[in-house]
């Protein structure tokens, strides 16, 4: 008897250590390397430091309806040969347990124009990391719905990833229509 119970704890060890169950933190790109993936014609990145005031943050809410976790996000205005060609966003979201650092890449109309994953540190949902899930956002305007299984799909198993990326992007369009639409 003792030996069938040896036997059961052999078959569950390979199931401990497999691939599938390792953590998937990580880090992918630097802000650097965002920056030129987003915007690979770019040659000049300005930093934009501001500081949104209560009215700012408070307009962020109601328009993406999740608050602005700082009020100085960081922020480049994106130039090629001294002509603005939009604007990027480094914004982390909570995955499940742990942030998840994300740049968002607006035109200089609104419209998103790419979301890079920069730093995934959950143990599970990187699926959020697939560049084909992530280019659902690539066009959308802060007016789109940006609802799970409407028009930006979950995906099974990494849902509060899904979702909170999602809100994030929403609130990254929010700040840009409060903070950077007229400047």
């Amino acid at each position: 008897m003792s030996s069938l119970r040896n036997v059961g704890a052999l078959l569950v060890v390979p199931a401990l250590i497999s691939p599938a169950s390792q953590a998937l933190a990580k880090d992918y790109l630097s802000v650097a390397q965002a920056q030129h993936v987003l915007f690979p014609t770019a040659n000049n990145f300005v930093s934009m430091p501001i500081v949104l005031n209560k009215s700012q943050l408070d307009s962020i809410k109601k328009l993406s309806g999740v608050p602005q976790r700082t009020a100085t996000p960081a922020i480049w205005r994106v130039e090629q040969n001294g002509r603005a060609q939009g604007w990027l966003l480094i914004d982390q979201v909570i995955g499940k347990h742990e942030y998840i650092t994300y740049a968002t890449a607006i035109s200089p109309d609104g419209h998103v124009m790419g979301v890079e994953i920069l730093r995934y540190l959950e143990s599970y949902g990187g699926e959020v990391v697939n560049p084909r899930w992530r280019d659902k956002f690539r066009g959308k305007a802060l007016s789109d719905k940006f609802r799970l299984n409407d028009d930006i799909p979950n995906i099974s198993g990494a849902t509060l990833s899904s979702r909170n990326l999602t809100d994030g992007v929403k609130r990254m369009l929010a700040l840009y229509s409060v903070a950077l639409a007229h400047g």
